[in-house]
């Protein structure tokens, strides 16, 4: 292959779901190059990257990789091929030692048993080639940081053949110890000839690291520039090439009110959350946007109590305790409910009926008396959540787990209308549910707005909050870095107050 040909050649790479998430992207990747991929959320980033290490196949388009054609159908074959990708959700297994971690689907065997002297010495040779020497290889991976699980895990994709590698936010958990002996790394591996693709919302690395930049908006490819020809703040420009967005799709009704009903005073959980306060009032729609690894979800977790805040406050109906939860329990009792970002791992039993998942919240307030469970009331309460939702289903005893999504999303938001809160916490309330499921769940939050609750919608979709919301906070960093009321807003001003938090250049902007 001559210097010229890319190593990686993409041509009218598309992708549908539901909905079109790439269309007829093209890219070139050269040897020996660090290649940005930027874009907001959902610009389709990590799709692409997930095509090219063969976790997802495409439904059009054509690859080349060192001058053949290229269409692998499992990461195993992509990584034949010398192609390692490290995503930014970790995939080591925590119970495992961590030499069983970095040698994972090689391990050294003799005579038909695991050869532990061997995986050990191995494991230990690839660490110390990227200096981790203080990690011990025969401590489970689960007791280790963040940071260090995300080192072991580039560690054995490196050392592993390795002709592109891709990199999905990989400084989002590191210290900047960590940051800078990975960016040594990827120096090194650029001079040895390796072609890496590097995906960050942090621009000053892009500016540090990149000789090429590829944009993403709306799953179009918008241009490839080289790096040294574009500032962070035509970065952004780029990045916010989509049509604004600030009408929405129907007429909006504010139901919000002078009462404060929640008073958030300086949140913080250090790195991912940091001084954050705002105020939400009865009927009062409040967005969260951000990017990913803002600290949108963490921000949540700490006001539900699912995580301990290592300071600040909440305040409640205008009264001057002040609460710091340490377990959701406490954050129910006072009029808190959540309905988190993963239905399926945190939100629901999927093995367990409707029924049941319906009325879990409040079982022992409302269904259970001396130690006995109120069946009947159980089920006149759940037929009349499954009526008012629409949930599509065979009967309510049929396990959950056997719905659509859309209509799992409508048994998670609906166990919380059983005991009232006074407070709403959606995080991605719509994530993964087609159009006419997203429209019930609209709507049910604009019924409990007009009955006075305070709602918080974290979304990585703008177009959400621009239909739901009254105001849109933004985080950046663990930051919220400004706060938009619905006359004030646009999705330039958003875009940019996202990566506020990421690159000197874009401080000011928020």
């Amino acid at each position: 292959m001559s210097a010229a040909t890319p190593l990686l050649r993409l041509r009218d790479i598309t992708m549908d779901y539901a909905v079109r998430v790439l269309h007829q992207v093209s890219v070139d990747v050269k040897a020996g190059t660090i290649h940005a991929l930027l874009g907001a959320n959902g610009a389709g980033k990590s799709t692409l990257c997930r095509i090219i290490s063969g976790l997802t196949q495409p439904t059009g388009g054509s690859m080349m990789f060192d001058g053949v054609e290229y269409a692998p159908r499992t990461k195993s074959e992509a990584e034949a091929a010398g192609i390692q990708i490290v995503q930014q959700e970790l995939n080591l297994i925590p119970t495992l030692t961590v030499a069983e971690n970095v040698m994972f689907g090689r391990t050294p065997h003799r005579l038909g048993f695991v050869n532990r002297h061997e995986q050990r010495q191995q494991a230990r040779r690839a660490l110390d080639r990227f200096g981790l020497k203080d990690i011990p290889v025969d401590q489970p991976v689960g007791e280790l940081g963040i940071g260090q699980q995300q080192m072991i895990e580039i560690a054995s994709a490196l050392d592993r053949e390795c002709r592109l590698l891709i990199l999905d936010e990989p400084t989002a958990a590191l210290s900047g110890g960590e940051t800078e002996r990975l960016f040594h790394w990827l120096e090194q591996l650029r001079e040895q000839g390796t072609a890496i693709i590097y995906i960050s919302h942090r621009l000053e690395e892009v500016v540090r690291l990149a000789d090429e930049i590829t944009v993403l908006c709306d799953g179009r490819h918008v241009t490839t520039k080289s790096a040294k020809d574009v500032t962070t703040d035509q970065m952004v420009d780029l990045m916010t090439n989509s049509t604004e967005a600030t009408s929405p799709v129907r007429e909006f009704q504010s139901h919000r009110t002078d009462r404060v009903v929640m008073k958030v005073n300086g949140m913080t959980r250090e790195p991912v959350v940091r001084d954050v306060s705002f105020t939400v009032h009865a009927g009062e729609r409040f967005g969260i946007a951000g990017l990913v690894g803002s600290g949108r979800t963490e921000l949540l977790r700490l006001l539900f109590g699912a995580d301990v805040a290592e300071q600040g406050n909440l305040q409640l109906n205008g009264e001057p305790r002040k609460f710091r939860f340490r377990h959701p329990w406490q954050a129910v009792k006072h009029g808190l409910a959540m309905v988190t970002e993963d239905r399926k791992e945190t939100g629901l039993l999927l093995a367990q009926s409707i029924r049941m998942n319906s009325t879990l919240v409040s079982l022992k307030q409302r269904f259970q008396r001396l130690g006995w469970i109120n069946r009947s009331g159980e089920r006149t309460e759940s037929e009349e959540l499954r009526r008012r939702l629409d949930t599509r289903c065979n009967h309510i005893e049929q396990p959950v787990g056997t719905l659509s999504g859309g209509n799992q999303q409508k048994v998670a938001v609906g166990k919380w209308l059983v005991e009232e809160a006074d407070v709403y916490l959606f995080d991605e309330p719509t994530r993964g549910i087609d159009v006419a499921a997203r429209r019930r769940i609209h709507a049910l939050i604009e019924e409990l707005a007009a009955a006075g609750k305070a709602i918080v919608i974290v979304s990585s979709d703008l177009e959400e909050l621009y239909e739901t919301c009254d105001t849109i906070g933004v985080m950046s960093a663990g930051r919220m870095v400004g706060v938009n009321r619905r006359d004030d807003w646009s999705t330039e001003i958003i875009m940019r107050q996202s990566f506020a938090g990421y690159g000197s250049s874009t401080e000011g902007a928020a």
